[in-house]
C-alpha cells in the first residue's frame, strides 16, 4: 500500500494543472528517500519542466540545500545542472510518477535520461505512455539496472490522462459552469478570484468557446485573458444563435486576433481541438451529447432569487476530481 500512497498524492497534485497543460498531458510526480517525501511536483504547462524535472530539483535542493538550483527555470539547464552536480545522493532514492517518464527529445530533454543519470534506486509508474514519440522510458531504466513497477493506480492515472489521450486522436470539450450552493447561475460573478483566475489561465490554453446568443445578448461578455498579465492568446469564439444579428459593440466582438463565428449549428467544432462551453442550463441542453467532461465552480454562497423551485434533472455526473479554488468548491466531472 506504500506505492499506492505515493501515487496517490503525485495524481492529486496533477489534477491542479489539469487543462493548463494542453496540449501536453497533466502529470505529478512525488520524490521519496528512505521512506521520507523529499517533493511532491506537477508539468505546470508545455514547454516548462516535466514533472520528474520539477520534483528532483525540490528533491536536490533539500537534501543539498544548495540554493543554486532554484534560480533555473528551464529544463536543459537544470538537467545539466543535475548531471554535474548530483553526487550519486539519488541512490537510494525513489521516483513515483503517474505517467511513464518520456523517452525523446521534444521541447525538454528526456525524463528518462535525467533518472538514468541520477541513478535513482527505484521509479513507480502508475500508467504507460501510449503516445509512441514519447514512450519507451521503462525499457532505457530497465537496461540502466533500475527496478521500475508499472501499473500503480493505474485506473486513476488513466482518468487523469483521458483529455489529453482525447485531444491527441480528435478533439476535448467540456463545459464549465459556476454557480451558488443553491444552485443559481445569474447576478454577476459568482465565483471567487482564484476560480476567475483558473478560467482566465483555461482561456490562454484553450482554442475554442461555445457560448449562447441570449447569454452574449444579455452578459455582454468579453471572454478574453485580461487577468493574466503575459497572455497574448485569446481563444476563437463560436456564438450558438439562430439569431445573427449582435451589438457588434459588445467586448468579445473587440478583440484582436479572433475568429467569431455566428452559427446555428456547431460544426465548426470540428475545426479545433480544446474546447470549452460557457453557458447555462439551455446551453447544457443543447450541448449535452457532445460534452467529454464538466468544470463546475461553486461557490460557497446562497442567493434569495433563485429561480429553482422546482428542479428538473437533466443530468447526471460522476465526479472525477474535486479540489479548493479559493473559497470555491472546483469540481471535475462526466456524465454518469
Amino acid at each position: 500500500m506504500v506505492d499506492e500512497f505515493f501515487i496517490s498524492l503525485a495524481i492529486k497534485k496533477a489534477w491542479e494543472y489539469q487543462f493548463l497543460t494542453y496540449p501536453n498531458p497533466a502529470v505529478g510526480a512525488v520524490v521519496v528517500k528512505d521512506g521520507k517525501i523529499l517533493s511532491i511536483l506537477a508539468h505546470h504547462g508545455a514547454g516548462k519542466p516535466h514533472a520528474e524535472v520539477e520534483a528532483l530539483k525540490e528533491a536536490y535542493y533539500k537534501l543539498t540545500n544548495d540554493k543554486t538550483i532554484l534560480k533555473l527555470k528551464s529544463s536543459n539547464k537544470i538537467h545539466e545542472f543535475l548531471y554535474k552536480n548530483h553526487n550519486n545522493i539519488f541512490n537510494t532514492s525513489t521516483i513515483y510518477v503517474t505517467l511513464e517518464p518520456c523517452n525523446h527529445y521534444g521541447k525538454t530533454p528526456p525524463c528518462s535520461l535525467l533518472v538514468e543519470k541520477l541513478k535513482l534506486k527505484k521509479v513507480v509508474i502508475a500508467t504507460l505512455d501510449l503516445n509512441s514519440e514519447a514512450s519507451g522510458g521503462v525499457d532505457r531504466l530497465k537496461k540502466a539496472n533500475i527496478n521500475v513497477k508499472v501499473g500503480v493506480l493505474e485506473k486513476e492515472a488513466k482518468e487523469l490522462l483521458y483529455p489529453f489521450t482525447k485531444w491527441q486522436k480528435d478533439k476535448f470539450i467540456f463545459f464549465k459552469m459556476a454557480q451558488s450552493l443553491n444552485g443559481e447561475i445569474t447576478g454577476g460573478y459568482i465565483s471567487c478570484d482564484e476560480s476567475l483566475d483558473f478560467v482566465h489561465e483555461l482561456r490562454d490554453k484553450i482554442d475554442l468557446i461555445i457560448i449562447g446568443g441570449n447569454s452574449v445578448r444579455v452578459d455582454r461578455p468579453t471572454l478574453d485573458t485580461r487577468r493574466l498579465k503575459n497572455s497574448t492568446k485569446n481563444p476563437d469564439i463560436l456564438i450558438y444563435s439562430r439569431d445573427k444579428n449582435f451589438d457588434k459593440s459588445i467586448p468579445l466582438f473587440n478583440i484582436p486576433n479572433r475568429k467569431v463565428f455566428i452559427e446555428d449549428n456547431l460544426n465548426e467544432i470540428n475545426n479545433y481541438k480544446f474546447i470549452m462551453i460557457e453557458g447555462g442550463y439551455e446551453m447544457l441542453k443543447a450541448t449535452k451529447n457532445i460534452i467529454d467532461w464538466h468544470l463546475i465552480f461553486i461557490a460557497p454562497k446562497i442567493f434569495s432569487n433563485t429561480n429553482l423551485n422546482k428542479p428538473i434533472p437533466l443530468i447526471e455526473l460522476n465526479y472525477l476530481h474535486t479540489i479548493k479554488s479559493g473559497v470555491d468548491l472546483k469540481i471535475f466531472a462526466k456524465i454518469k
